[in-house]
């Protein structure tokens, strides 16, 4: 038994790869809605390290039918959050700022009946703040930035609880948290996840974009369906704030970010565990127990999803299989969710 034992272990290796061969064919057909000359999507299956799946679908940019890549850039929405938080954890590990400092420290602008709030509660969502978007005037036009937002919040004395008592998803919150790695780093936001973060891990595509800074590389504009056709919606009011929504990344460069979410390449031991821990319970959102730094907690699964005009994007990781599925789009639907949360699955159990 002991000779054959290599023999049992190669053929079981033939079985796994045929499994995940198997797999990944399914995988178009799931993709079938991205297909063809419409708004696309960019879909990442990584396993042990290795990427299964990586591939494109339909269109980055429909007037010019530049096709949807693997180094296509999305606008990664709500993803950024993650981000955001690594740098205030990179920060706090460095000495720099406390988790438990109160926000008024770093942004005194905020009024006195904000004093409670902590770094740590704006990165669980706990902070209680009103949302920036039912402050902003009905008639703004213009896209309204990261000050804005600040004097908004700013002028605004109420909550929607007393902060660390309950949880309430809050953009707000994230872009206030951008605003501090820049004052307690003493860098803008965009230079410091390009030093910090996506320069170290190489990520040489990805970036936070700005109005009048780098142009983004390989870029996918967004689209909405109205009556049965595809316009152009590639940017809001609200698509100029940054902490809480700005990076632009792809699928190649998600892979180097995954990567070094298994290790200290990046963040230690224990900022890592603080991020994926539930830091806030959650109770009012599907397939989420809780909230970390950055990150949606659901059993052993890791989830964020990233909405705005003319995108949807999602990445659900599975730690214990060391499996990730990262699906970015162009365009304002399907929910991408459901889709990856699939194509997840058909992996799950491959050796």
């Amino acid at each position: 038994m002991r000779r054959l034992a290599p023999l049992f272990a190669f053929l079981f290796s033939l079985a796994g790869i045929a499994q995940a061969n198997d797999a990944a064919s399914d995988v178009d057909a799931m993709m079938s809605r991205y297909q063809g000359d419409v708004p696309g999507a960019s879909l990442l299956v990584i396993k042990d390290g290795k990427p299964l799946v990586s591939r494109g679908y339909g269109l980055a940019n429909l007037e010019t039918q530049e096709a949807a890549t693997p180094a296509t850039n999305y606008r990664l929405a709500s993803v950024t959050k993650q981000f955001t938080a690594a740098a205030i954890l990179l920060l706090a590990e460095r000495g720099t700022l406390h988790l438990d400092d109160h926000v008024r420290h770093w942004i005194p602008e905020l009024p006195a009946t904000h004093e409670a709030i902590t770094i740590r509660q704006l990165l669980s969502h706990g902070g209680g703040l009103i949302d920036y978007e039912d402050l902003m005037p009905a008639n703004v036009t213009d896209q309204i930035s990261d000050a804005d937002v600040l004097r908004m919040l700013a002028a605004e004395p109420k909550s929607y609880f007393a902060p660390g008592t309950s949880y309430r998803y809050s953009n707000g919150g994230y872009v206030l948290l951008g605003l501090i790695v820049e004052r307690a780093s003493k860098q803008s936001l965009p230079d410091f996840l390009a030093r910090n973060i996506f320069q170290p891990l190489g990520m040489t595509h990805t970036l936070l974009y700005v109005r009048g800074g780098p142009n983004v590389p390989h870029r996918a504009y967004g689209y909405s369906e109205e009556n049965g056709h595809w316009t152009r919606t590639d940017q809001s009011t609200t698509s100029a704030t940054r902490g809480d929504g700005g990076i632009y990344s792809s699928i190649d460069d998600m892979a180097k970010w995954d990567a070094a979410l298994y290790d200290r390449r990046l963040l230690s031991d224990a900022s890592r565990q603080l991020a994926f821990g539930i830091q806030n319970k959650v109770s009012d959102e599907v397939d989420v127990d809780g909230y970390g730094f950055g990150w949606r907690i659901h059993g052993d699964v890791l989830w964020h999803s990233g909405e705005s005009m003319g995108f949807r994007n999602v990445i659900i990781r599975w730690p214990k299989q060391r499996l990730t599925v990262v699906l970015l789009s162009n365009r304002n639907d399907p929910e991408p969710y459901r889709t990856a949360l699939a194509i997840g699955q058909r992996f799950l159990h491959t050796p």
